[in-house]
């Protein structure tokens, strides 16, 4: 069938009443074994299965509708005639806390960050310190504030409470001092570099790189955390090319993929010859790891070693039909409650998942939750006016789910609140969450939305880096 053809095809679907599409007459055990081969057919991309003809023929107009946004999935990974399918009913409007406002409204003036680190607010907090800039070396109330804030750091505790910091303020302090190069930074970036916790000691990293402290970057080098490792060779490698490249090979041992590769791309031009064979040694290990996600480690090893990416062997792909994926597609109200740590302020929030627009995403999430995939993982993402992002196993952007997702691309934009899907390109989801905090209707080209938050969007609102998800659960539509 020409890509014409499916776009008519949906163009005709489109022109029915939409009473017609949602209309809920009974589908019969083979309808629903029919709708599965179709998902089964759209996951491999394979627009030759019979079903897929099978479905645009079918008398049901959801069972068409299905069928025609698989092969229009399957055909163009954009899937530009997605807005030719029937609409699907918008997520839910959520309005924005007051404090954004004054976030959006920052800029690196010293005077407008004087009275911003004294908000009521975590975040707007946060945010002047990453914006304090040189030109405000001088101002004794802002540098003042840094350091009363990084000083605090040896007895910040990892946890918080609702609304409250716990190592947060201390650590972009420290970086902000850095950044200002005040002549006592040093003393505090060591004493970060010793913190038992491992997100003060990235910190400690990144301060570390912007004060050219190479003393304690190749501690952090070390370091028993492969995110600290990641920061400190970054950092190092920065500052001094390749004389450490002892030590990034070193890094090469890690189990982290984050850490290996930052110690790959450090060692990339490397005129030590013999690093090419231990970079090939590294991949063929990682290749072995059968995991989809390990992709960019693999990659950058490859790039390091002087090779193509096209000779990268990632795992086969899986393709089976998580339970529940018919239903969902067929427009299940299927809802999950994430909450978080008491450590992390508590409270809770609900997202029901948008299996009419991303059924076997959503029908994913929904097995992984189950089986506790995600408890005990953190939100290692967090950009107040943009995103949260987690569900790493590594607290990580580069450590996922070891079998990828497909994209499901589709017309629920992605507004305030909605549930998406990360990737690092075309058909890479690894599992990993992010909900977007303001309108970011751009994402729409790349990311699946399979969600959207229903109830607690003032949690979400609240949540830090590295908050931890204490469960996620299925609960009873209301």
């Amino acid at each position: 069938m020409s890509t014409s053809h499916v776009v008519r095809t949906l163009a005709l679907i489109a022109s029915l009443p939409i009473a017609a599409v949602a209309q809920r007459s009974e589908l019969t055990a083979s309808d629903s074994a029919l709708i599965g081969r179709i998902l089964v057919a759209e996951d491999r991309r394979d627009s030759t299965e019979a079903a897929i003809a099978d479905g645009l023929r079918h008398g049901d107009p959801r069972v068409r509708v299905i069928a025609s946004r698989a092969l229009g999935r399957i055909r163009d990974p954009r899937f530009v005639a997605r807005d030719s399918l029937p609409p699907l009913s918008a997520p839910p409007s959520w309005p924005e806390p007051a404090w954004r406002l004054r976030y959006r409204a920052l800029t690196a003036n010293c005077d407008s960050l004087d009275a911003a680190v004294a908000d009521s607010a975590v975040p707007v907090r946060l945010h002047a310190a990453d914006l304090a800039a040189p030109s405000c070396a001088s101002d004794t109330l802002l540098v003042s504030t840094l350091r009363r804030w990084a000083d605090a750091l040896p007895g910040a505790g990892a946890d918080r409470a609702r609304g409250r910091e716990a190592w947060h303020v201390g650590t972009h302090a420290l970086v902000a001092l850095a950044r200002l190069e005040t002549d006592d930074v040093q003393r505090r970036v060591a004493a970060a570099a010793r913190d038992r916790q491992w997100p003060v000691r990235v910190y400690a990293a990144r301060a570390a790189a912007l004060a050219k402290d190479t003393v304690v970057l190749r501690t952090l080098v070390r370091d028993r955390d492969d995110n600290v490792k990641e920061a400190a060779v970054t950092g190092l490698s920065r500052l001094v090319g390749h004389a450490d490249d002892e030590l990034y090979v070193q890094v090469l041992r890690a189990t982290g993929a984050q850490a290996v590769r930052a110690a790959a791309l450090a060692l990339k031009g490397s005129p030590r010859e013999e690093i090419r064979s231990t970079l090939n040694s590294t991949f063929e290990r990682w290749v072995a790891r059968s995991n989809a996600s390990a992709r960019d480690a693999r990659l950058a090893l490859l790039e390091a070693a002087g090779r193509p990416a096209s000779d990268d062997r990632p795992p086969s792909s899986r393709v089976d039909l998580p339970p529940r994926a018919v239903a969902l597609a067929l427009g299940a109200d299927i809802r999950l409650r994430v909450k978080l740590a008491s450590s992390s302020g508590g409270g809770s929030f609900v997202v029901r998942l948008r299996g009419d627009a991303a059924p076997i995403t959503a029908a994913r999430i929904l097995a992984l939750a189950r089986s506790g995939y995600y408890n005990g993982l953190s939100w290692h993402r967090v950009e107040h006016d943009f995103v949260i992002q987690g569900g790493s196993p590594d607290a990580n952007e580069y450590v996922g789910y070891a079998q990828f997702f497909r994209d499901e691309l589709g017309t629920v934009p992605h507004v305030r609140g909605t549930v998406g899907m990360s990737t690092r390109g075309h058909d890479t989801g690894d599992a990993q969450w992010f909900v977007n905090l303001k309108d970011n209707i751009r994402l729409g080209r790349d990311y699946t939305v399979f969600g959207e938050v229903v109830d607690g969007m003032d949690v979400v609102d609240g949540i830090l880096e590295y908050d931890v998800i204490a469960s996620i659960d299925e609960v009873a539509a209301r």
